[in-house]
């Protein structure tokens, strides 16, 4: 169950608790917008995406009510430790290593690059904190790359690069395969009505318990959607994707990005992560009605399906 538990436990935790990182005083947000859609990453927290809108949907989809929410980066590897002596937060120990783009238990994590490559791209540079713990940076870099599909502008593309710079003899060591989030969305509670895409402009909607634990699904076509009841939706579609993680957590209709309650949406996929390696993967998301979305979807899976995500080791 560990596989299913980071996040849907961090999620309902944090909406009990006053344990959490403060916001900054000032976000230190990075936008593009193509008239269509906008988007945008956030320096003081850990250079995730905290923003995304549309024409018709102009308000912010994405819950950053704390360091684990937002739409971000997150990784698994090594052994489960109890290391509550040292710090380790007592709901999740014992915890294996888990790096978080956003931060860890009551701290962001730090951004060393961030910028704007040109008009069509944000790029940036971040240094993850261990889920866990409350202060702790992981051996670890994160990069990413933000940016519009070309041809389809209601359609944005994203690039993680995850580099795991571990000593190969630490304490967490070597163990199977782990889950790994490509990527952990959170969006804000109002879009709670999901969806899995099937192909050839059908859907199939998700009964969607109020979680954690979150609710799982295997969409065919590598795409699961969440809309409002206006009809306006978001669709990540993550090729590599094997079983997704989703659900709406408790609470009512909530269109704040800061509320407590949310929308989970994560595709997993199970993969070893050596204490020296590296992880490349891609993922998309589409923004707008269900059949604008279903349109960018079937031109997305004719040019992407067989894509995977890269492991390298040295």
């Amino acid at each position: 169950m560990r596989y299913f538990l980071p996040y849907a436990v961090a999620c309902l935790f944090f909406a009990t608790h006053t344990l959490m990182a403060q916001d900054p005083v000032q976000d230190d947000l990075l936008l593009l917008d193509n008239g269509t859609v906008k988007i945008g990453i956030n320096r003081a927290k850990g250079a995730s995406i905290t923003w995304l809108s549309w024409a018709t949907y102009p308000m912010n989809m994405v819950n950053s009510h704390d360091p684990g929410r937002l739409i971000q980066q997150s990784y698994y590897a090594g052994k489960m430790l109890d290391r509550k002596a040292e710090g380790q937060h007592e709901a999740w120990s014992p915890w294996s290593w888990n790096p978080i783009q956003g931060g860890g238990i009551g701290s962001w994590a730090r951004v060393e690059v961030f910028k704007r490559i040109d008009a069509q791209t944000l790029y940036g540079e971040t240094i993850p904190k261990l889920w866990d713990m409350p202060n702790e940076e992981a051996t670890a870099l994160m990069r990413q790359w933000t940016g519009f599909e070309p041809g389809m502008p209601n359609v944005l593309r994203i690039r993680c690069k995850f580099i795991s710079e571990r000593a190969p003899d630490d304490r967490w060591g070597t163990t199977p395969r782990s889950p790994q989030e490509v990527p952990a969305c959170y969006f804000t509670r109002n879009f709670d009505t999901l969806k899995s895409y099937l192909g050839g402009g059908k859907w199939r909607e998700e009964s969607a318990a109020i979680g954690p634990p979150w609710n799982h699904a295997r969409p065919p076509r590598g795409a699961m959607a969440c809309f409002n009841s206006d009809g306006q939706g978001v669709a990540v579609f993550s090729p590599s994707g094997e079983s997704w993680n989703f659900g709406p957590h408790a609470g009512g209709r909530s269109a704040d990005p800061s509320a407590a309650p949310c929308v989970h949406l994560a595709p997993v996929i199970l993969a070893r992560l050596a204490p020296r390696a590296t992880f490349t993967y891609r993922y998309w998301l589409v923004v707008g009605t269900e059949t604008q979305i279903e349109d960018r979807l079937e031109a997305l899976w004719s040019l992407y399906a067989g894509e995977r995500p890269e492991i390298a080791r040295p």
